[in-house]
């Protein structure tokens, strides 16, 4: 393998893992700040032991999300030093926001929160959990600016063979960051109820812990529900702005490949196996749909994958401009399946509630376990979509992945980190994933347990 396949690999597989504790920190440093004002305006007590509880978790996912978030910015200098030099003059503002202002008010509001329990007044120490709640979400605004940046490249002139930064507003506010982050903040939502519903769903099964789960269950199951459907409402019209945007990613989404009014939507289909199969041996499709979704039109036209290579051939030079097609079309699907199958079981899960079925329902119950990993699916599969989909582009029109890398590190530099970062993850994940199971298992704690909740939490960091 070439230095730039193990560099391409070692950061998808590190921003993967990566990736699995981010929506689950933003989702549940939300809901835990929502149990918490519930415990605050009702003063019962299972509403405090629910907070402390999902809190522990929250701050576990914190804990490891911290530790595989920094490898990342290594990366940029020791695997992509050409990506670096062309990008840094505009990549610098929002990270340096992201870890100077949102990541410093989240650690110290959180440091507050973690240890003021007893020592705050309780409306301030409810402050401090919604201030987690917002530095989280704001933390992950900045960094999607910088990765929406890449896909629309915007507030910037060509200077020197590099992008300089000319209006930190238009980088900020790109429609393209707006899209992204409410879709990230939908994921976030959908994940943390999963988690719940599913953790909820295991001790009810032993009759455990009824008010706390139950209550657990009566805030997630319609979070869940209504989060699916405005991630589908946002995901339509981002489709229409990917459309514009970058038209080769939404045309290997469906396999599209020649230009075509009214195009339906692809359920299933086959090709040859190669990156661009340039046609389909066979399509399963419903009419008008594809174009529907993307143009907001039934009759509207989608430009098709290799109208659109000869087109950027006219435009950037001789070259191939396409993704590998089977993933695009494979992961959107995967991405797409997923959050109607949330939809569908929150749904269902809501209903037995309204009835006063959940507790008794055996199949909800069971099957909310195994659930809890579709929206890890859903949000591997948007980011393999977003990243790859956008190929031979690390930054749209502007710079090729090929060129991206570090031209004086070598194959051997690149298998020794990315065998230390595999085997350093792997250990992180075995103790985490042990610590997490294991409060799980256990459970809130009991009422009069633990005289300084602080205490308890700090531990779990």
């Amino acid at each position: 393998m070439t230095a730039l396949e193990l560099a391409r690999w070692q950061f998808g597989i590190t921003t993967l893992y990566h990736f699995i504790f981010v929506p689950v920190t933003i989702g549940l440093a939300l809901c835990v700040a929502i149990f918490q004002t519930r415990w605050y305006r009702t003063g019962e007590e299972h509403w405090l032991r629910s907070t402390r509880f999902w809190g522990k978790l929250m701050l576990i996912s914190f804990a490891l999300g911290v530790a595989t978030g920094i490898v990342q910015e290594f990366q940029f200098g020791m695997n992509w030093s050409n990506y670096s030099r062309f990008v840094g003059d505009i990549f610098g503002a929002p990270l340096a926001m992201e870890g100077l202002a949102a990541f410093f008010v989240e650690s110290t509001f959180l440091g507050l929160w973690i240890f003021g329990w007893g020592r705050l007044s309780k409306k301030v120490h409810l402050a401090c959990a919604w201030a987690v709640a917002g530095s989280t979400a704001l933390s992950a605004y900045f960094i999607l600016a910088a990765n929406s940046w890449m896909q629309h490249p915007v507030g910037y002139k060509m200077a020197g063979g590099k992008a300089e930064l000319t209006n930190i507003a238009s980088v900020l506010f790109n429609n393209t960051a707006l899209y992204a982050f409410a879709h990230t903040m939908l994921a976030a939502l959908l994940t943390a109820g999963m988690i719940l519903i599913a953790v909820s769903a295991w001790h009810l099964r032993q009759g455990r812990e009824t008010q706390v789960f139950g209550g657990a269950m009566k805030i997630a199951l319609p979070l869940v529900t209504l989060a699916a459907i405005a991630t589908v409402i946002v995901g339509h019209f981002d489709g229409i702005l990917m459309t514009e945007q970058q038209p080769m990613k939404m045309a290997a989404a469906d396999a599209t490949f020649n230009t075509e009014k009214g195009a339906g939507l692809s359920l299933f289909a086959t090709g040859d196996f190669k990156s661009n199969p340039e046609g389909l041996n066979r399509n399963i499709e419903i009419p008008n749909l594809l174009s529907w979704i993307t143009t907001g039109y039934p009759q509207g036209e989608i430009k098709g994958i290799n109208n659109l290579n000869r087109e950027y051939q006219r435009k950037y030079g001789p070259g191939n401009y396409t993704p590998i097609v089977a993933i695009s079309y494979w992961t959107w699907r995967a991405m797409i399946g997923c959050a109607f199958a949330m939809l569908a079981f929150a749904a269902w899960g809501w209903w037995l509630q309204r009835k006063g079925k959940l507790r008794d329902s055996k199949w909800f119950l069971r099957l909310a376990v195994p659930a809890v990993a579709l929206p890890f699916v859903a949000s591997a599969s948007g980011w393999l979509f977003t990243e790859m989909g956008r190929q031979p582009w690390v930054v749209f029109g502007l710079l090729k992945t090929d060129i991206a890398n570090s031209p004086a590190v070598g194959p051997a530099q690149i298998w020794i980190t990315l065998v230390g970062f595999t085997l350093l993850y792997g250990v992180l994940a075995v103790i985490a994933g042990r610590v997490f199971l294991k409060a799980v298992r256990k459970g809130p704690v009991e009422a009069g347990k633990a005289e300084d909740p602080g205490q308890e939490l700090a531990l779990a960091y």
